[in-house]
C-alpha cells in the first residue's frame, strides 16, 4: 500500500508522468458516497456459478456481487467523458464513452480502443467469440477481432459497416443469438438486420414494424428474439422464419425485456412508468405486477434482467436504485394447478435520486451520515461499509384506537426536509431526530435506532409553517421555530408542549440551546438575535443586526454561534457577552451553508459564488479558499475533524473531503480570491481523491511556497522610530536585577565536614590525603629521567617569571576587549555592539566589571562611546540603557571622581548628546497615557 501511494506521488520519475491535480492546503477530495446507478443500463457478468453486476455512476463504474450486493471493485481511473454503455464478457468489463471503449479487469484498464470516427459516440457493445462489435450514434458498426488466437480480447479492427436510414435508421441494440456462428443481429427502430461480421455482409433484413422498437432481448429458445415497442406491445420474432410468432400487449411504453431461464416460461417487461410486469408465455396471461419499483419521473425501469438459471431478477433505474426480487417455489403440487408466488423483495442498494438538501453526522465516530434530499427521502449512509446504508421508513405508527396517524400508508412521501436536528444522548429510548418539512405546520420526529419515523408530530406554537428545529444536548427537548416568529418547546418522551417563546415578528431561521440547558439563542428574518434563560423561561436581551439572518450554527464548546446574513457576511456572536466578536466578509453571493470545526477555530462557508472558504476565527482572516465546479449547498465537519462532507446543486451523492491539517501545520495568512484554486469534486474512482494516508505522506512541492512560509519580524520598522530588542524579556529583567539575583544565589553557610566519615575513609591522622598526595608526587618525580626532570624545572621557572611581571607588561585580551579596541581604532563600534547584545547577562556583567578603570581610562571611555553610537541607531534601546546602568553601578565611583578627565569627559558628552534626544520618548509615553486615562474616565 505504501508503494502504491509513493508511486502515485511520483512526478516524471523514470518515464512515469503523473499530472498532479491542484489541491487546497486544507481540504483534499476523498470519495463520494450514495451513488449506485444512473440512466445507463447495467451489465451482468457470469463467472461460473457466480454473478456480478456492473453499474455506471457517471465517469466511473462499480461492480457488485449479485449474491449479496456487496461492492467488489470500483474503476481505478475516471474516464475522459461520461460512460454511455456497459457490457461484460467473463472477466472483462467494456465501458464505452465518447468515441472510445475501455476494456477493464477488476476495475483496472487493460486496453483502450479508439474508434476511427472522432465525432462518434459509442451507444451499444456486444462481445462474443473472437469478436467485439461496437455501434455509434452515427449508425456505424465497428467489428474488432483478436490479433492472435491466444489473445484474451479483441483489439484489431476487422471491418465496419453503416446502417442507412433506408435500412432502419437509428440502432437500438446489438445481439448475438446462440448457434449463429459469426452472426450479429442489429436491431434498429424500425426493423431487424442480420450480418455476417467475418465477411461484413448483410444476410437478412426484416420488414418494417408498425411501432417503433425501443428494446430487444434474445430468448432462451433458438432463433427467437423479443422486441419491445413504444406502444406497449412486444413481439416474439423468429429470425429463421422471418416473421412474428406472438404479440403481447402491455399498458405502457416498454423500456426493457428479460426471459426467465430457470425452467419457468416467464418474461419480465419493464416500462417507463416504473412498473415491472411478469407474463407466463405458456398460459398467455399476466401473472404479477410490481408497481412503481422505480420512479416514473426518472424514466421508470431502465433495465431488468433475470440471472441465468436463477429465479432472481435485478432491476435498476435513473433514481439511483439497484434492486433484486426473487420468486419463491410454488406451494401447489399438481402441474396443472401451479400457483406462482408473487416476486418477493430480496435486497437493494441505493441512495438519493435528487441532490441532498440537508446532511448531518449521526454519531460521534463519523460512521453514519444522516441525509435528506429533494426527492423527499431520508437516508443514513455508512462511511465504512456501503451495505450498511439504509433509507429511513416513513410508515406511520398506529394510534391508540388502531388507526394510523396519517391514514393510508400508500400516500406519497413526506415533503422535502428544510431543517434537521439530531442528538444521541437518548438514542434507543425514544425519538432522537427532529425534522421540519416544507409547507407543514409541524415538525416530525424520527428514531435513528429503528430507522423509522417517530410517534410524534410537534405543531408550531402559532400555527405557522415550521422553519427551524433544534434539540437539547440531553435529548429530552425539541424546539420548533415558526414562520410567524413563535418558538415551541416539546418533551420528546411524551410529545407534550412545555414552553412557548414569542420575540420575533418574522420567520425564525435558527434556534440553539447550550449543553447545560441554561441559555437559548434564536434568530430570524427580522434581524433580531434573542437570548433566553431556558431553565427560568425568561428573556435576557436581544441584539439587532444590520441584515436579515438566514441560518445559524451553534458551537457548544466555545459558546459561539455564527449567523449568515443577507448582505453576504457571516457574523460570529459570543453567547456569554451577547456581543459580535467577528464579522467575516468575502463572499459575493448568498451564503448557502457553513459549519464550525470541532475545536471552534475555523468556520467553513459555502456560497452561490461557487467558492468554499475557510476562516480562522482568532485572526478573522480567510486562510484558504477553493473554487468548485458546482455550488455547494451543505457543509458539515465530522465530529473528529478528519472529514468534511459537502453536497452540491448537481449530483445525488455526498462528497467527502479529507482534512490535511491533521498532519501538517496550516498558516493563518489571509489569502485573496485571486489565490483560490479550482478543484474537481471527489468522484467514485479509486484514484478520484487523496486518502488520509496519502495526505500525510505527500509533499507540498507543487503548492505555492508563499502559502506556508514563516513570517520573520523585521529588526527595525523605520530608522526614525525607537526600536526595542527582539530578545526575550527575561534577559532585560536579569540585567537590571543582577545584584539581587547574586545576593539570593549566595550560599547561606559554608560547607560542613561530615560528622562521621564512611568506613572506607576512616584512616588515622588528619592529613592523610596530604601525605598521600605528597608521596605520589615523590614517587612520580623519582620515575622521571634526567631530561624530563630538566624540562619540568624550566617550566616552573617560566611560570615564576610570569608571576613577577606587572599586568601592563602583558596583554591577554578577551573577545569583548578586542572588539572594543578595534572599534575605537576605526571609530565604528557596530561589531562590538552586535557581539555585546548577544552575550548572556552573567558574562556581560563580568566583562564590564573587568574593564580597565585606571588612567588613562581608555576602555571605560571606549565603552561610553560605543553606547552613544548604539543609541544613535534607535535599535535595542532598552538594552543599551541597561548596559549603562551596569557600568555606573560597577565603575560609578571612578567615573564620578575623574569626570574632569579628558577621555572620560569627551565620552560622557557624546553619550549625553545621544541620550538627550531620546528623552522625548518619556514625554510621549506620559502624554499618551494621560489621553487614554482621560478617554477611559470620560
Amino acid at each position: 500500500m505504501f508503494e502504491d501511494v509513493k508511486k502515485r506521488r511520483l512526478i516524471n520519475d523514470g518515464g512515469l508522468k503523473v499530472k498532479r491535480k491542484p489541491v487546497s492546503k486544507i481540504f483534499a477530495p476523498f470519495r463520494v458516497i450514495g451513488k449506485v446507478s444512473n440512466a445507463v443500463p447495467f451489465a451482468v457478468g457470469t463467472l461460473g456459478s457466480t454473478f456480478y453486476i456492473v453499474t455506471s455512476v457517471g465517469k466511473t463504474f462499480q461492480m457488485y456481487d449479485a449474491g449479496n450486493l456487496h461492492l467488489l471493485f470500483i474503476s481505478e481511473e475516471e474516464t475522459e467523458s461520461t460512460i454511455t454503455v456497459l457490457a461484460s464478457h467473463f472477466h472483462y468489463v467494456y465501458a464505452g464513452f465518447s468515441n472510445k471503449v475501455g476494456i477493464y479487469r477488476r476495475g483496472r484498464l487493460e486496453h483502450l480502443i479508439k474508434l476511427v470516427d472522432d465525432d462518434a459516440t459509442v451507444t451499444n457493445i456486444c462481445a462474443f467469440g473472437h469478436f467485439l462489435c461496437i455501434s455509434t450514434a452515427s449508425n456505424q458498426v465497428h467489428v474488432y477481432g483478436k490479433k492472435e488466437i491466444s489473445d484474451k480480447f479483441a483489439t484489431v479492427l476487422h471491418t465496419r459497416f453503416s446502417i442507412s436510414s433506408l435500412q432502419g435508421g437509428e440502432i437500438v441494440g446489438l445481439h448475438h443469438l446462440p448457434t449463429y456462428l459469426n452472426k450479429l443481429i442489429v436491431v434498429t427502430k424500425s426493423n431487424l438486420l442480420l450480418y455476417n461480421v467475418r465477411a461484413g455482409k448483410l444476410l437478412f433484413s426484416s420488414n418494417e414494424f408498425a411501432d417503433q422498437i425501443t428494446t430487444a432481448e434474445p430468448a432462451p429458445v433458438l432463433d427467437v428474439i423479443a422486441l419491445g415497442t413504444t406502444s406497449g406491445n412486444f413481439h416474439l420474432f423468429n429470425v429463421r422464419k422471418g416473421r412474428i410468432t406472438r404479440t403481447i400487449k402491455t399498458p405502457s411504453r416498454i423500456s426493457c425485456l428479460s426471459f426467465r431461464t430457470d425452467g419457468s416460461p416467464h418474461i419480465a417487461v419493464g416500462s417507463t412508468n416504473g412498473d415491472l410486469i411478469f407474463y407466463d408465455l405458456d398460459r398467455k396471461s399476466r401473472i404479477h405486477v410490481l408497481k412503481n419499483i422505480h420512479r416514473e419521473n426518472f424514466g421508470g425501469v431502465v433495465k431488468a434482467t433475470f440471472l441465468n438459471g436463477q429465479p432472481i431478477i435485478v432491476t435498476s433505474g435513473n433514481d439511483n436504485q439497484l434492486k433484486e426480487y426473487v420468486f419463491d417455489p410454488s406451494l401447489s403440487q399438481a402441474d396443472s394447478e401451479v400457483v406462482v408466488q408473487p416476486p418477493r423483495f430480496l435486497r437493494s442498494r441505493g441512495g438519493h435520486s435528487q441532490p441532498p438538501s440537508y446532511i448531518s453526522f449521526a454519531d460521534d465516530q463519523s460512521h453514519f451520515l444522516l441525509s435528506a434530499s429533494k426527492d423527499r427521502s431520508v437516508w443514513t449512509f455508512s462511511l465504512r461499509k456501503d451495505a450498511q446504508s439504509q433509507e429511513l421508513s416513513q410508515r406511520l405508527h398506529k394510534k391508540q384506537g388502531g388507526g394510523r396517524i396519517g391514514g393510508s400508508t400508500l400516500k406519497e412521501k413526506f415533503p422535502e426536509v428544510v431543517a434537521m436536528a439530531i442528538e444521541n444522548a437518548r438514542q434507543g429510548d425514544w425519538e432522537n431526530v427532529v425534522t421540519a418539512h416544507n409547507g407543514e405546520a409541524f415538525a416530525r420526529t424520527w428514531n435513528s435506532a429503528t430507522k423509522r419515523v417517530g410517534r410524534w408530530t410537534l405543531p408550531t406554537s402559532d400555527g405557522g409553517f415550521s422553519k427551524s428545529v433544534a434539540m437539547s444536548a440531553c435529548g429530552n427537548f425539541a424546539l420548533v421555530g415558526s414562520s410567524n416568529g413563535g418558538i415551541g418547546v416539546y418533551n420528546l418522551q411524551s410529545g407534550i408542549p412545555r414552553k412557548k417563546y414569542r420575540l420575533h415578528t418574522k420567520a425564525v431561521t435558527g434556534i440553539a440551546l447550550d449543553g447545560m440547558n441554561r441559555k437559548m439563542v434564536s434568530c430570524g428574518l427580522d434581524c433580531i438575535v434573542g437570548f433566553y434563560d431556558f431553565s427560568q423561561s425568561s428573556f435576557l436581551g436581544k441584539l439587532i443586526l444590520s441584515a436579515p439572518i438566514t441560518s445559524m450554527v451553534y458551537h457548544r464548546a466555545s459558546d459561539l454561534f455564527a449567523m449568515a446574513l443577507d448582505d453576504f457576511s457571516v457574523v460570529v456572536v459570543d453567547a456569554v457577552t451577547q456581543r459580535v466578536v467577528r464579522q467575516l466578509w468575502g463572499h459575493t453571493n448568498r451564503i448557502t451553508s457553513f459549519d464550525f470545526s470541532p475545536d471552534g477555530r475555523w468556520i467553513v462557508t459555502a456560497s452561490l459564488d461557487a467558492t468554499m472558504r475557510t476562516w480562522d476565527l482568532p485572526s478573522g482572516g480567510c486562510i484558504d479558499g477553493i473554487k468548485v465546479p458546482a455550488v455547494a449547498t451543505n457543509v458539515k465537519f465530522s465530529p473528529n475533524g478528519d472529514l468534511l462532507a459537502t453536497t452540491h446543486v448537481s449530483g445525488s451523492g455526498i462528497s467527502i473531503w479529507t482534512n490535511r491539517a491533521q498532519f501538517r501545520p496550516v498558516g493563518v495568512r489571509h489569502v485573496e480570491e485571486s489565490e483560490f484554486v479550482a478543484i474537481d469534486l471527489p468522484n467514485a474512482s479509486t484514484q478520484g481523491g487523496v486518502s488520509a494516508l496519502e495526505g500525510a505522506l505527500e509533499n507540498d512541492d507543487n503548492e505555492a511556497p508563499e502559502l506556508f512560509e514563516k513570517y520573520e519580524s523585521v529588526a527595525q520598522v523605520n530608522e526614525d522610530l525607537v526600536t526595542l530588542s527582539l530578545g526575550p524579556r527575561s534577559k532585560l529583567n536579569t540585567l537590571i536585577n543582577l545584584d539581587i539575583i547574586k545576593q539570593r544565589s549566595k550560599p547561606v553557610e559554608p560547607p560542613k565536614k561530615p560528622e562521621k566519615a564512611p568506613f572506607f575513609l576512616s584512616l588515622s591522622g588528619g592529613a592523610v590525603g596530604d601525605d598521600a598526595v605528597g608521596r605520589e608526587r615523590d614517587d612520580s618525580a623519582s620515575l622521571l629521567n634526567g631530561t624530563d626532570q630538566m624540562r619540568v624545572d624550566e617550566s616552573d621557572a617560566a611560570v615564576f617569571e610570569m608571576q613577577k611581571l606587572k599586568p601592563k607588561d602583558t596583554a591577554f585580551e578577551s573577545e569583548f576587549t578586542r572588539f572594543l579596541r578595534l572599534g575605537s581604532e576605526d571609530t565604528d563600534y557596530c561589531k562590538f555592539l552586535s557581539y555585546v547584545v548577544g552575550l548572556s547577562p552573567a558574562k556581560l556583567e563580568l566583562e564590564i566589571r573587568s574593564l580597565n578603570s585606571f588612567e588613562p581610562f581608555e576602555e571605560v571611555a571606549w565603552f561610553l562611546e560605543a553606547l552613544a553610537q548604539g543609541l544613535s541607531t534607535n535599535r535595542d534601546f532598552e538594552l543599551y540603557e541597561a548596559f549603562l546602568n551596569i557600568l555606573f553601578r560597577v565603575h560609578g565611583d571612578v567615573i564620578h571622581a575623574n569626570s574632569s578627565h579628558q577621555n572620560l569627559k569627551a565620552a560622557l558628552e557624546k553619550w549625553n548628546n545621544a541620550h538627550s534626544q531620546k528623552e522625548r520618548l518619556d514625554n510621549l509615553t506620559k502624554y499618551c497615557a494621560g489621553v487614554l486615562g482621560f478617554l477611559a474616565t470620560a
